[in-house]
């Protein structure tokens, strides 16, 4: 236990000395510098040079040793795969993006092909090779049916639907995995990176080409039974087609009925376009627009009520490709909308995660096995 508060510490903060260990973990010196004894000699943590500017003699630093492990995380989308490899620390030392035409379609295992060549790109900017990963943690949109092994909810993602891909990853990568939906890393992302700190209930809605929801209760992830918690996409709303039967198969997100076809963003475009704006190309472009941000204010702020009204979360937070083009402006329409639509009243905040908060999570999931297994020195 002391071992593991330490290296958690030293993670946390950075490098201390043997002293600043000891008082933060309420250890004696004598036990502080047994345990970094015991820990430099498992290869876990490393001297990096002395504190200087106090008074008396200048004391050793130690950190955790950046070699002790290396991870990669993965974000799937239906244009490609981007990875991203990390030592125990965090710290990103490479990081690749491969399309899906890098492998030819008939290409026997091209899923396990595409997954091993965007790890291997990452790989070779940090230098590294497969070895030294010790895992590795993949999002993808939709969610592993824990009874089938099937990946549902994802038509729109081609050859990651076979019950035996998750053993065709393992055995291409030679690591364990795991395979997580991507809203749900983006929800943990927001939960240790964004906006999300210090709230233990709370929802991610991310509003992008498909349209979904990361539940967080107790600060435990909601998966539900078929790991399908959250996809809010398929919640039928007044003005919206319900999606039935064939629906659910289409492979275009914007396809089907229910919420996703009032606010994502292929639906943003076409009411710009209803509107009267048919030179608009992207959602900014949309939502630049009042009378699109109004509408699709009032369409999120009735879709976030229902959910509301089931959960009950102090935080909404709002993610994807919509709430960050509309920014501010669309969340306080939102936010004046939701008034009078449920008795819960959470905070609605606009994502703050830079860069891609799917692989954000990925990473902090992977790290978060990595040091489970690794700092264990009992």
């Amino acid at each position: 236990m002391n071992d593991r508060a330490a290296l958690d510490l030293l993670v946390s903060q950075g490098p201390l000395t043997r002293t600043q260990i000891g008082e933060l973990t309420g250890l004696s010196k004598p036990t502080a510098s047994q345990l970094l004894a015991r820990l430099a000699a498992a290869g876990l943590v490393r001297t990096t040079g002395n504190l200087t500017g106090r008074p008396g003699p200048n004391a050793q630093l130690y950190e955790v040793n950046p070699l002790a492990a290396h991870v990669a995380a993965l974000a799937v989308d239906p244009l490609g795969i981007t990875a991203a490899v990390a030592d125990i620390t965090g710290r990103v030392l490479g990081e690749a993006r491969v399309g899906t035409d890098a492998v030819a379609e008939d290409t026997p295992h091209r899923t396990a092909r595409l997954v091993a060549q965007a790890v291997d790109e990452a790989l070779h900017e940090a230098g590294l090779d497969r070895e030294r990963l010790h895992g590795a943690v993949i999002g993808t949109p939709g969610a592993l049916d824990p009874q089938t092994g099937r990946l549902r909810y994802a038509p729109h993602l081609p050859g990651w639907q076979s019950r035996a891909l998750k053993d065709e990853l393992a055995a291409v990568l030679g690591i364990p995995l795991v395979i997580e939906n991507d809203v749900n890393l983006a929800a943990v992302a927001e939960q240790h990176d964004g906006a999300a700190q210090d709230f233990d209930d709370f929802v991610l809605v991310w509003v992008d080409e498909g349209v979904g929801a990361a539940i967080v209760l107790g600060g435990q992830l909601l998966r539900g039974a078929t790991g399908g918690a959250g996809e809010i996409g398929y919640m039928p709303l007044p003005g919206a087609p319900l999606a039935r039967g064939g629906d659910r198969s289409a492979a275009r997100p914007d396809a089907g009925g229910g919420f996703q076809r009032l606010v994502g963003a292929p639906s943003v475009i076409e009411l710009a376009r209803e509107h009267g704006a048919s030179q608009v190309r992207t959602v900014a472009g949309a939502l630049a627009r009042d009378d699109v941000r109004a509408e699709v204010a009032r369409r999120l702020a009735t879709g976030l009520a229902a959910v509301v009204a089931v959960v009950d979360p102090r935080l909404v937070v709002l993610s994807g490709e919509v709430p960050q083009a509309g920014g501010e402006a669309l969340r306080a329409l939102v936010e004046e909308e939701f008034t009078g639509l449920a008795l819960p009243r959470p905070d609605i905040r606009i994502s703050d995660i830079a860069g891609n908060p799917i692989l954000t999570g990925a990473l902090r999931t992977a790290l978060a096995e990595a040091r489970d297994a690794v700092f264990d020195t009992a």
